[in-house]
């Protein structure tokens, strides 16, 4: 404000006794700015990243995630998570552009990839476009990839990697016994490599720290894209040196093991199955109104071939 008076004060002596009082305070802020380095955008940073493979129809889906297990983003103790849900629009008419342009109006929790058409087919190629892109645009530790259907206990995942070192992390279910798919949806007509897949994370759920999705941004030029996502990130680390956790609390198959309380994520979950665990989860601290048991559990052997990995057992979760 001084200066402001001094300029107007001496506004003649300057050579702008011609301009009005709103003139000589416009030329005074554009100088200042034109003076002034850019300011610096605010560092994107995380401790965990979530995200989300979706689909451009699946706006229920997306909507009962983010008033469940979601929610407690940006909220102490979690308000270093940052969460997309990852949809490709190519190829899209322009009332679905028009739908997703308006959910990420509101909600801004969208990371939209326009050049990549939301099929099944490019399922691989999408997860590796996320990772590139999230390499790119985000400071962070870990990452949590989850599909549209999954239940997290991000709670407990967030408490559990704070105690975890952010480096060569790959944590999920594993399987190591699964034949090559030579028919049906899942068909591999690509796999040469062996009769069975190498050892992966099943894709329901899974966590990867950040020099891992460097690794794969690096290196992406040179990576072969199997049908199966999970199936080619097993494949993309397997010669890489990684420290791969199986955990049975993560429910992850191709169909859920039923529910229990110890599980932190939950794949194959309707809307109405997420909203009862939120609520039950509320009322009573606990996952299940009542813990069911589908089929049986296993822990992965490391210690004899892929093909033997695997032995479901009673009393496991």
């Amino acid at each position: 404000m001084k200066l402001l008076r001094l300029l107007c004060r001496h506004k003649t002596a300057l050579g702008l006794g011609g301009l009005s009082l709103f003139a000589v305070v416009l030329l005074y802020l554009a100088k200042c700015t034109s003076e002034r380095p850019p300011a610096p955008g605010p560092e994107a940073s995380a401790f965990l990243a979530v995200l989300i493979a979706s689909g451009p129809k699946y706006t229920e889906r997306r909507s009962i995630i983010r008033s469940t297990w979601l929610s407690m983003v940006g909220r102490p103790p979690h308000e270093d998570v940052w969460c997309r849900f990852v949809v490709g629009t190519g190829g899209l008419g322009g009332d679905e552009l028009r739908g997703l342009e308006l959910e990420q109006s509101r909600h801004r929790d969208l990371l939209l990839l326009p050049e990549l058409r939301d099929s099944y087919e490019n399922l691989t190629a999408k997860i590796l476009a996320m990772y590139v892109w999230l390499d790119l645009h985000l400071d962070f530790r870990f990452v949590l990839k989850a599909d549209d259907d999954t239940f997290v206990r991000l709670d407990v995942v967030v408490e559990e990697l704070r105690a975890k070192e952010p480096r060569r992390l790959y944590w999920g279910f594993f399987s190591g016994r699964g034949r090559v798919k030579s028919g049906g949806k899942w068909k591999e007509s690509a796999w040469v490599l062996c009769d069975y897949y190498l050892p992966y994370a099943l894709g329901g759920g899974y966590v990867l720290s950040a020099d891992l999705v460097r690794y794969l941004r690096l290196s992406r030029d040179y990576l072969n894209m199997w049908q199966s996502e999970d199936v080619s990130l097993g494949a993309w680390l397997a010669p890489v040196e990684v420290k791969r956790v199986h955990d049975p609390r993560f429910d992850t198959e191709y169909k859920s093991r039923g529910c229990n309380n110890k599980y932190v994520v939950t794949h194959k979950q309707s809307i109405e199955d997420m909203l009862e665990k939120h609520q039950t989860l509320a009322k009573e601290g606990k996952l299940c109104k009542e813990e069911v048991k589908l089929r049986l559990s296993y822990m992965y052997d490391w210690g004899v071939p892929p093909s033997q990995c695997c032995q479901r057992k009673d009393g496991i979760p």
